[in-house]
């Protein structure tokens, strides 16, 4: 008989909650969990299509070891062997700079990626870090960093309560939202409308989000930052500027105006294509409306000036006092987060206190460049990288010049990869390590829930045993984090246990901590669950600012089994489950962290539809770690770079240029090889204006070929007025043409991969993140 099982979705940033039927050990179907606290039965295609990716059959069941060049089944322990034979061996001749590690977009989606690959870096002892963060949000980050402190203090537009919401660069109607966690991206949009809110729209695509909006801008691809600046100096001219009670919180509001001087409307409007009426309306309207939320993303970041906006986006927040209020952007609170500290200075946030042997591109958040990365590893000379740990990642597909980090690859003394497939990268690999499908692993979103729009937290054990054969994807990096510091051999539990007293240790001598004093070895023998990443996760919990300290075990309020409310752990009255996005939640007192009756693991698994924690509340200064304790307006760094974007008002902007864009069924390169996913809108076409396509002499469905720094391609054109002219649109993530891989489906329609058009010499200097929107290219019709 078939049964059914709760698992979160793993696919995208909204962490629904979905409905697994099983038959037998294999996911039949799936949908919405209705009794979900957050996503409320919503689903996307994606999602729906859970059981097709779980039951792929080109997903690797057994571990890959190159044997006389080339890859072939192996068993765990001779996969392990030849890593502990290989990685420790090139560290002790070369040093520990000689491995690098790459960390692929999928690590946020599963909780191994979350709490080994630390572990790892830690072991090798290597600075050669390299993420999708720098393809995608490093730019918030810095920014985030910069002005709090914190590059995870990011703060998310309040969707259910504000009253004006201006979105660059974002489509989450397809994309279902990123760095800003939210199940129901469209509905909560419409509701916004509903209720008389605002919805303004800026990207130079007429995407099914500005479909939806009152007004779109379609300004010139790359002009984000100018546009922003000029509306900050709108808001400072025209005295519309009122941070309120953040006055008192901030410094650099005075020196703002001096430094945005010159980016006038008038004088960014020919660089924006727009006219300097609709910059000041829309300065004006932002400043008038009740409440208010600036949010960018991708469109905004991975442009050359993609701190800067990212920046600006925030700075706007704060000069109408909408950033850490009801209704504006405020920050959540993750039941894993740090339990909340008293307010006072940090440490602060600094960039460059290393940087990269070849190009010397400096760290940000301990990360270099992933464009840097196959230059660090053909460029001969002390310090080369030599060997590469890569899990979860394809950068042979997501970053720029494929080709020469292909051939880069292929020259490694040695490479071990974490995938469940043979993909253009992990082909690669001496040793592949194949995780198992979602459905056989636990999940808990430590990422996402820091950037959720209602606090909540949810816990998904596996729905299907692991299969014969098998091994869990915690484990399998667990065993690699010993096998790289050789330790090969020792009970993979170890792992856990050491970062369980580390963490306790921290926590008992921490003077401001109520565990102070208390012995770590005792409070590691009260933690519950099966395995050690449950006894991880519990901690974190317990510590976390719901937690309940190892206090004596009490009901925790706000669960859907009891429907009492979100309350605080001290008692106080919630506000009940999660509303439908229409009725908005008024603002509830803010729990008191450490209370008895807090969170562990036993009380969350006790309500496996979630537990609702409640809106966001205000946590300005708390959260502050800067070194001045404020919010820092104008940090060092970015006024630095201000006299570079103003010298852009006398550039010439380039004829034509090239954005991205993203399909609803599709998520970065990974999900090109279920069948359910593939076809229809979701295909690798370049888009053209009808204007541009006349003036070029390119026709609908016939080749043309695109060129830019790193090369061309040729692509299949599609005709359409969604996009402004002097403006191509390539999607990324497609390329999938490389022989050695096993994705079958893919192959079948490879596509082109839009990122060989760069070099990789494009970069946002701040932030070192890769420019994949607004570089300009050159079109030809192929007869």
């Amino acid at each position: 008989m078939p049964r059914t099982a709760l698992r979160i979705c793993p696919l995208c940033e909204a962490t629904c909650g979905l409905t697994l039927t099983i038959e037998g050990t294999t996911v039949t179907g799936a949908r919405g969990d209705r009794d979900d606290v957050f996503s409320r039965g919503f689903i996307c295609p994606k999602g729906a299509a859970f059981g097709g990716l779980d039951a792929d059959p080109d997903r690797l069941r057994t571990p890959l070891v190159r044997r006389d060049g080339r890859l072939r089944e192996a068993t765990w322990e001779e996969a392990f062997q030849a890593i502990a034979d290989a990685v420790p061996a090139l560290v002790r001749t070369y040093g520990p700079q000689s491995v690098g590690v790459v960390l692929g977009n999928p690590n946020v989606h599963t909780m191994a990626g979350q709490l080994y690959p630390p572990l790892l870096l830690k072991a090798l002892g290597t600075r050669n870090l390299f993420t999708a963060s720098t393809l995608d949000q490093m730019p918030k980050h810095v920014s985030s960093g910069l002005l709090f402190g914190d590059p995870f203090a990011i703060p998310v537009p309040d969707l259910d309560r504000t009253d004006f919401l201006l979105l660059l660069g974002a489509n989450p109607v397809e994309s279902n939202g990123s760095l800003c966690t939210a199940p129901d991206f469209p509905g909560r949009l419409k509701a916004l409308r509903a209720r008389g809110g605002t919805l303004v729209v800026v990207d130079p695509r007429r995407t099914r989000t500005a479909k939806l909006a009152d007004r779109h801008l379609a300004p010139r691809p790359g002009s984000d930052a100018l546009l922003l600046a000029a509306l900050a100096h709108t808001l400072l001219a025209e005295e519309l500027a009122d941070p309120g009670v953040l006055a008192e919180h901030t410094q650099g509001i005075g020196e703002l105006g001096e430094a945005l001087v010159g980016f006038t409307p008038e004088a960014v409007a020919p660089a924006c294509d727009l006219t300097a009426e609709e910059i000041r309306d829309l300065a004006r309207d932002l400043a008038a409306a009740p409440t208010a939320a600036v949010y960018g993303r991708i469109g905004s970041c991975t442009v050359e000036y993609g701190t800067l906006a990212s920046w600006l986006v925030d700075v706007l927040n704060v000069l109408t006092g909408n950033l850490d209020r009801p209704g504006g952007a405020l920050f959540p609170l993750s039941a894993t987060d740090r339990a909340p500290r008293p307010a006072g200075p940090g440490k602060g946030f600094g960039l460059g206190r290393w940087h990269s042997r070849v190009s010397g591109h400096p760290e940000a958040k301990a990360e270099f460049p992933l464009s840097a990365l196959a230059e660090e590893i053909d460029t001969p000379g002390e310090g080369r990288i030599r060997a590469l740990v890569s899990i979860a990642a394809n950068p042979v597909l997501s970053a720029p010049d494929g080709r020469r980090l292909d051939a880069a690859l292929a020259g490694l003394d040695f490479m071990v990869s974490v995938d469940p497939y043979l993909n253009e990268t992990s082909r690669h690999a001496h040793v592949v390590l194949p995780p198992p499908p979602p459905s056989q692993s636990a999940h808990f979103d430590f990422s996402f829930n820091t950037f959720a729009i209602r606090n909540q937290v949810r816990y998904s054990p596996p729905a299907v045993p692991l299969e014969d054969g098998r091994m869990d994807e915690c484990e399998i990096q667990a065993r690699l984090v010993l096998a790289v510091s050789g330790m090969h051999g020792t009970d993979p539990v170890a792992v856990d246990d050491l970062a369980i007293g580390a963490t306790l240790a921290r926590e008992c001598a921490d003077p401001v901590s109520p565990l102070r004093g208390q012995d770590p070895a005792r409070l590691a023998g009260l933690l519950s669950g099966g395995s050690g990443p449950e006894r991880r996760l519990d901690l974190m919990l317990r510590l976390g600012p719901y937690g309940d300290r190892f206090a004596a075990p009490a009901d925790l309020p706000g669960s859907a089994a009891t429907g009492t409310g979100a309350g605080a752990p001290d008692g106080a009255a919630g506000p009940g489950p999660a509303p439908h996005p229409a009725a908005p939640t008024p603002p509830t007192p803010p729990t008191t962290p450490g209370a008895p009756g807090g969170l562990g693991l036993e009380r969350l698994r006790a309500h496996p539809h979630g537990i609702d924690l409640g809106p966001l509340r205000p946590r300005l200064p708390g959260l502050l770690r800067t070194r001045s304790g404020r919010i820092e307006l104008l940090p060092d760094p970015i006024a630095a770079e201000l006299p570079r974007l103003r010298g852009t008002l006398a550039e010439r902007p380039a004829a034509l240029v090239l954005v991205g864009r993203r399909h609803l069924r599709s998520n970065n390169s990974w999900m090109h090889n279920v069948p359910a996913l593939a076809g229809g809108s979701n295909r690798c076409t370049l888009q053209v204006h009808p204007d541009d396509a006349a003036r070029l002499g390119l026709t609908d469905g016939r080749p043309a070929r695109i060129t830019a720094d790193g090369g061309s391609l040729e692509v299949p054109v599609e005709v359409t007025d969604t996009l402004r002219t002097g403006v191509v649109s390539l999607p990324h993530g497609w390329g999938h043409d490389r022989p050695g891989t096993r994705l079958s489906v893919a192959a079948a329609a490879p596509g082109v991969n839009v990122n060989q058009l760069l070099d990789g010499s494009r970069l946002d200097p701040l932030s070192g993140t890769a420019v994949l929107n607004g570089f300009p290219v050159e079109l030809t019709p192929i007869p």
